[in-house]
């Protein structure tokens, strides 16, 4: 009785020496450059913490682990934001799952291991809502994980990052480690990727009705039955529930990001037209493939911790077009 109330104090002990970040921790935020990573980047800096270390794809490849190795043992980051992946839509996931499959496992491996050996105080996995079965009951609670076959068209990328979670989680088992995961669903925003070939729903349309509208096009062509559910979460939100996660949460299962809303593709097609001004006619092309019929998490776990998100669909459309024409994304296009 003695050592079991020994051994509770030690685990509180370590639990309250974790906390929340001082603002002058050392914090790695891996993969800042992309969508997730540089909404992290904005968020922790305008929080005030100050010590973020950050390193370019080309500064350090996270698929070679001697160079993770040494970067780890020089750096010795108190608190990792694991951000960096090998990202794609159907069309890409398609073409290359030994890529996704290989790259995501490597990354994540790599990095994880590398925290664990170096005494990384609590490190932040971002998986994907993808790693949830093709015919999951809605709303997808955690708990419906491994129940039943995943989605074909990206389940090299859902086996990687389900491979990561659960290294998390053995990690903790193994290790004491303070490793979490968490599933965010659709995400869109800044810095996202707006390459046609390799991207996800949103930037995609939003480049495709930007260029119409430049072009005076007068229609534009969209995969799929315009059908499936899906939900969205704009980055900045995400980034908001990441920190919070790392300041506040104390346990280490996986938890669920969204809004707890959804709607079709056909709807979000013409919420976008709405949102870039373009006025022409939408054609869905019934012989691509729709993808998972629906995908909305639950997150009533996250709620119940305290944690809701604050941005609507439509503000987070126009303040990533505004981003787009900021930056002059597509001035070149004809």
């Amino acid at each position: 009785m003695f050592l079991k109330k020994r051994i509770w104090v030690v685990l509180m002990m370590h639990v309250a020496l974790v906390g929340a970040m001082k603002k002058d921790a050392k914090i790695y935020v891996a993969g800042h450059t992309g969508l997730v990573g540089s909404a992290l980047v904005r968020r922790l800096k305008n929080d005030g913490y100050h010590n973020i270390v950050m390193r370019t794809q080309s500064e350090l490849d996270l698929c070679n682990q001697a160079a993770v190795n040494q970067f780890f043992q020089k750096e010795k980051p108190e608190y990792v934001f694991l951000a960096a992946a090998k990202v794609g839509g159907i069309l890409a996931n398609s073409q290359a799952p030994a890529s996704f499959l290989y790259d995501n496992l490597a990354i994540e491996l790599n990095v994880i291991h590398a925290a664990y050996q170096n005494g990384v105080k609590k490190l932040l996995f971002l998986g994907s809502s993808c790693i949830y079965p093709r015919n999951c009951p809605q709303p997808i609670k955690e708990d419906y994980l491994l129940s039943s076959e995943l989605e074909q068209t990206n389940e090299a990328y859902a086996v990687a990052k389900i491979a990561g979670l659960k290294l998390c989680e053995a990690y903790n088992r193994q290790y004491g480690t303070r490793f979490i995961s968490v599933m965010p669903t659709n995400l869109y925003g800044p810095h996202d990727n707006f390459d046609l070939n390799t991207s996800h729903v949103i930037p995609a349309l939003i480049r495709k009705c930007i260029q119409a509208q430049k072009n005076g096009d007068p229609k534009i062509t969209v995969w799929g039955t315009g059908t499936p559910y899906r939900e969205f979460l704009y980055v900045d939100d995400l980034a908001d529930a990441c920190l919070f996660l790392m300041n506040e949460y104390d346990g280490t299962a996986l938890i669920n990001i969204g809004t707890g809303k959804d709607l079709t593709i056909a709807q979000l097609v013409h919420a976008i037209k709405k949102a870039v001004g373009y006025k022409g006619t939408i054609v869905f092309d019934t012989s691509k493939p729709d993808g998972t019929p629906r995908k909305l998490l639950s997150i009533e776990k996250l709620r119940s911790l305290g944690w809701n998100a604050s941005t609507t669909l439509e503000q987070g459309l126009q303040q990533t077009i505004a981003w787009c024409q900021k930056e002059a994304l597509f001035n070149e296009e004809q």
